[in-house]
């Protein structure tokens, strides 16, 4: 019986090592797809709305919405209406007193530099936008300087106070700089500072430009601007592609 065992035993040898030779896999493998959302983010400014409470020269609304291209990628853009008054004086006497109103719409993209963790949208961007206003201005008031009075010259009242210019338009280039952070779960608190720069300034020659809707104060002999946003938007998610978990380094 002994010899009967050793003669099996040796029998089975040649399998024993093969088996041996091959490694065996026990490390468990990730076969689970992670997914980002891909959707359309839509909102509002908060500081127009803000501002239109607390200043009673100033009414504004400005909606905001990105929507979602690739990883890094976002299709942006803002629409808004805004009317504002504004004076000036010079040593208690009135220069002018105007009001511009219009409209503007901005176009562009943002690209997110910010690496999210697996579960985060939160985004830092840069981006550009094109943007055109149209608008009116009505001169509400207004004085001339009198210069033919060598002893005395003073300021005296405009002769057709409330003159109204329309068709007025401006367009411009916007470089943007921004961050969006998710409060909860979709919605989004975000801000952004603009610098743009005048292409076409459309204007009556009695009167200039000296504010533009969406995109701020006109200084005199400059073509910049600078204006700020802030938002809260909310995210409606339309589909998902899938995202490779990173491994990390051992």
């Amino acid at each position: 019986m002994l010899k009967y065992c050793i003669s099996i035993f040796i029998g089975l040898l040649p399998f024993l090592s093969l088996a041996q030779s091959e490694t065996i896999d026990l490390s468990q493998k990730d076969t689970v797809q992670y997914k980002d959302p891909y959707g359309l983010r839509v909102g509002a400014d908060l500081s127009k709305l803000v501002l239109s409470f607390v200043d009673e020269d100033y009414t504004g609304l400005e909606l905001v919405g990105d929507f979602r291209l690739t990883r890094k990628l976002y299709l942006a853009a803002e629409i808004g209406n805004e009317t504002k008054r504004q004076d000036e004086n010079l040593n208690n006497t009135l220069l002018y007193d105007y009001e511009t109103s219009g409209s503007y719409i901005k176009a562009g993209i943002d690209i997110n530099t910010y690496d999210n963790w697996y579960g985060m949208n939160n985004a830092i961007t840069i981006g550009g936008r094109v943007a055109f206003s149209s608008f009116s201005q009505t001169l509400n008031d207004y004085s001339l300087y009198e210069t033919d009075q060598f002893f005395n010259p003073e300021f005296l009242p405009g002769e057709n106070p409330n003159r109204e210019f329309d068709g007025l338009s401006a367009t411009w280039l916007e470089f943007v700089a921004g961050a969006k952070v998710e409060l909860f779960a979709n919605i989004f608190v975000g801000m952004s500072a603009r610098m743009g720069f005048l292409i076409t300034n459309t204007e009556n020659e009695e009167f200039p430009n000296l504010w533009i809707p969406g995109f701020n104060k006109v200084t005199e002999g400059s073509s910049f601007g600078v204006s700020y946003n802030y938002s809260i938007s909310y995210f409606i998610p339309l589909y998902k592609k899938a995202k490779q978990k990173k491994q990390s380094d051992e």
